[in-house]
């Protein structure tokens, strides 16, 4: 059972009490712990652990690729092939080319999905309106080759359709930076939502706050057993 991302509380809220009885219809031999997993795993992409104050913080953020070829501004080069690759692709004899990671929001990704689509749109003209809705997920779309810049992956990019689904327009050119402050904003009180329901049942090891700031603490543990390796 697929259930929507939403962007605002009020919304989640909402629909918490409908979508679980959908759930308990498809899937009858489950609880609402079960229901209240699958939830946490959906929101908490978006969450990260803040020690300093001990409490969830939004981190609707990305790690991409972004490929280059050294000294392409002089030589005037711009495309890209073979970027889905860990090792270098050849561009022209003896050059190879280069890549390095890039932190961007999701509504900067969402947007360069749009713009993507709409590129689409414009070069496979069928004369009628197109759906952006219905190319988020397009293999030809989305991992095409453009040229330098963001390589996507299409593995990694199956983990935002939930978020793209619920925030890109169905029609248009721009995403709307309004709706994503909003979900800025309302992530943090849907996954206390969640962890205040996983309480009420006892299910403390499955609360977002658990698992996150368990996740946090281990890259920390991480990092300084490397640091005194390194030293």
């Amino acid at each position: 059972m697929e259930l929507p991302l939403y962007l605002t509380f009020n919304e989640f809220e909402n629909h918490y009490y409908d979508h679980l009885e959908k759930w308990f219809e498809k899937y009858s031999n489950t609880s609402e712990v079960d229901y209240l997993q699958f939830l946490a795993n959906l929101y908490s992409p978006f969450l990260y652990y803040n020690f300093a104050n001990d409490r969830l913080q939004a981190d609707a953020t990305i790690q991409i690729k972004n490929c280059f070829f050294p000294y392409q501004e002089m030589i005037g080069l711009s495309f890209c092939i073979s970027c889905e690759n860990e090792k270098s692709g050849r561009l022209l004899k003896g050059m190879n080319h280069k890549f390095e990671w890039k932190t961007i929001t999701m509504m900067e990704y969402a947007q360069y999905i749009l713009d993507r689509i709409n590129r689409h749109f414009s070069v496979n003209n069928s004369g009628k309106r197109e759906n952006v809705l219905d190319f988020i997920n397009d293999y030809q779309v989305i991992a095409s080759r453009e040229g330098a810049g963001y390589c996507l992956n299409y593995n990694q990019h199956q983990q935002t359709l939930p978020f793209l689904k619920a925030y890109l327009p169905v029609y248009g050119q721009t995403v709307n930076i309004a709706v994503y402050r909003d979900f800025i904003f309302s992530v943090v009180q849907i996954a206390e939502f969640i962890d205040q329901k996983l309480k009420e049942v006892q299910a403390f090891e499955y609360m977002i706050y658990s698992k996150l700031k368990s996740e946090a603490k281990f890259k920390v543990q991480m990092n300084n057993q490397f640091l005194t390796i390194c030293n």
